[in-house]
């Protein structure tokens, strides 16, 4: 954001300015009501000279009479003005923060993992709600007063006009001053607003991540380095939000001594002899409408200024939101979708990848790491199960991201004979399935969190929390099927949660399976029910299973071991075992470690 060039301002507006366009009716009632409102303000100060000269001086019964119905008659319609610029103005203003959201969220949707890699949640939370509040303020409530008060100057201008050109030219000379200070003051606030945007995801990010792990925290005494992390956050931002108010505060008072030096030159020449004057003289009535004139113009140039802070927020929270609406999405440029059932067979050749990374210094700079895939190639035909161990680290949750495309790789992959480049991302993740150590869920029922994705019935959701172990503890809760689970089931074990994903997996019925550490947070007996589940499942599915455990995969079809981005090893159980390599060493190592610490094996 910061990087974002200031010239770019009215592009950003223009942009801006078309979202506004579908509400471009009531925008414009908007718009004539703030005329209208101006019109008015200075038609009740030109009404001053008629009332002092005519009503005061000249005591005129014929005009007096008509007094009360003037000043009632400019007020109503000054209310009718008030009410068409604030309803309308702020009605397109929220229409176009629903649509910044609606379109931002979808937008998220589309976004590719590694985008998610690189910018935290709480910096996107921070554009959705913080952002887009600014654009709303610059769309609704800026834009109004800005129409208005300018609206209101120019129709005072005329009324100084049509009183007295020559004092007015005095006041016009002030001009060029306050359009410079205006001019320094905006690039100002729209740099420092982007500032503010960037801290407050800082604010975000560091309160989203407190919350979500609090256990954490209060388990290893955390709370004063997080106190600390927080304070530095709310400090800088409070930093860059100061600046802000130092320049508006500044630069509203220098304005204002501008208008009030030609102000008091103003009533020095209109009060001086005649013959001193220049033709500068005039009736009473007109002097006070003139003062009262140039008065009442030193409250819109003041407003003005204050709200040009806001204004500039709002550029930049919506330069902010449109750089990230112009983020990538995902490539999915197929054409012909596949509506039929895929048989499942997977082919890797020469598959290599590494991972995006960003150079701190310079966040636009993207930079690659070290190879994490290496010249992988294997198959896997239709109801076959390969499963993938190896040491941390070594790659294998790379290559089961690599084929739902959570990530774009070089080389080739394909589900039966086609690259998954030529499959539409939503046909290929819909005949992919995966059941992962880290289980997401939803603040939602436990029947929505199964039948995720799907318009399954109760029976079949039902039928798979059977399949899936889970609906015996599923009756036993107060609302059963119906229970809202809380933010990722946080109201349920870690094995409940477990059960909960493969019964969605069970449910979804895909031809291809992943399983990344599938039965890690369940017990030895949940984990020996759900394995006879699984087995069930993996037999009518072609399965890729990552498992640090390996006596739960040792009825594979094939193993595959990985190491430093390759494959070492490739076989049968037996086979592997009788070669003497990793995979035996691993196996060793591992009922060593049960013989002596038996829970070691489950971490």
């Amino acid at each position: 954001m910061k990087n974002r060039p200031i010239d770019s301002q009215k592009k950003v507006y223009k942009r801006l300015l078309s979202y506004v366009w579908p509400y471009r009716a009531a925008f414009f009632l908007a718009l004539f009501g703030n005329l209208l409102y101006g019109v008015v303000d200075a038609g009740f100060i030109k009404l001053f000279e008629p009332l002092l000269n005519k009503g005061f001086v000249d005591r005129d019964q014929n005009f007096i009479q008509w007094i009360p119905i003037m000043v009632i008659s400019i007020f109503f319609v000054r209310g009718i003005a008030t009410f068409l610029s604030t309803y309308f103005m702020g009605w397109v203003g929220r229409n176009v923060v629903m649509n910044f959201r609606q379109q931002m969220f979808q937008h998220l949707l589309k976004l590719p993992t590694y985008y998610y890699d690189r910018i935290t949640s709480g910096e996107i939370l921070s554009k959705i709600t913080y952002n887009v509040e600014q654009v709303a303020d610059a769309c609704s409530d800026a834009i109004t007063v800005m129409v208005r008060e300018s609206c209101t100057a120019i129709a005072l201008i005329a009324v100084m006009v049509s009183i007295s050109w020559r004092l007015t030219l005095l006041f016009a000379i002030t001009v060029p001053i306050m359009a410079g200070i205006m001019h320094f003051v905006s690039k100002r606030m729209r740099s420092v607003s982007a500032y503010i945007q960037e801290s407050m995801g800082r604010v975000t990010h560091v309160a989203e991540e407190a919350i979500e792990g609090q256990k954490v925290i209060k388990a290893f005494g955390g709370q004063a380095y997080e106190l600390s992390r927080f304070a530095k956050a709310t400090q800088y931002n409070r930093h860059q939000e100061m600046k802000l108010i130092v320049t508006s505060a500044i630069s509203i008072p220098m304005i204002q001594i501008v208008g009030a030096v030609a102000l008091a030159f103003t009533v020095y020449l209109a009060t001086l002899n005649p013959e001193h004057t220049m033709r500068t003289a005039i009736t009473p009535g007109a002097f006070a409408a003139m003062i009262t004139a140039m008065i009442a113009l030193l409250k819109p140039i003041k407003q003005l200024t204050k709200v040009n802070s806001n204004i500039q927020k709002g550029i930049a929270g919506a330069a902010s939101i449109f750089a990230f609406l112009d983020e990538e999405t995902e490539i999915d440029k197929a054409k012909t979708s596949i509506t039929s059932r895929m048989a499942g067979n997977i082919a890797f050749k020469h598959v290599s990848f590494s991972y995006k990374t960003q150079n701190p210094e310079n966040p636009l700079a993207s930079t690659l790491n070290q190879q994490t895939l290496d010249n992988i190639s294997f198959e896997a035909k239709a109801g076959e199960t390969i499963a993938i161990v190896g040491r941390s680290g070594g790659g294998k949750s790379t290559i089961v991201n690599l084929l739902p495309r959570f990530y774009e790789a070089q080389g080739q992959i394909s589900i039966d004979g086609v690259d998954v480049k030529d499959i539409p991302l939503k046909d290929l993740r819909r005949n992919i399935s995966i059941v992962s150590q880290q289980v997401t869920l939803f603040n939602d029922s436990i029947a929505k969190n199964i039948a995720y994705g799907t318009d399954a019935t109760m029976e079949e959701i039902q039928e798979a929390a059977k399949l899936a172990h889970a609906f015996d503890f599923i009756e036993r809760l107060s609302q059963g099927f119906d229970t809202v689970i809380g933010e990722n089931g946080i109201r349920l074990s870690g094995g409940q949660r477990q059960r909960i994903a493969i019964a969605r997996a069970i449910l979804k019925k895909a031809p291809i399976l992943i399983l990344d550490e599938a039965t890690s947070s369940l017990d030895t007996e949940s984990e020996r029910h759900i394995q006879s589940a699984l087995d069930k499942l993996m037999s009518q599915c072609t399965t890729l299973v990552i498992a640090h455990r390996l006596s739960t995969i040792q009825n594979a079809d094939r193993i595959m071991v990985i190491d430093k981005g390759k494959i070492i090893e490739l076989g049968t159980h037996e086979e592997l075992m009788a070669s003497k390599g990793l995979y035996s060493s691993l196996r060793v190592m591992q009922y060593q470690e049960r013989d002596f610490v038996p829970e070691i094996v489950n971490s």
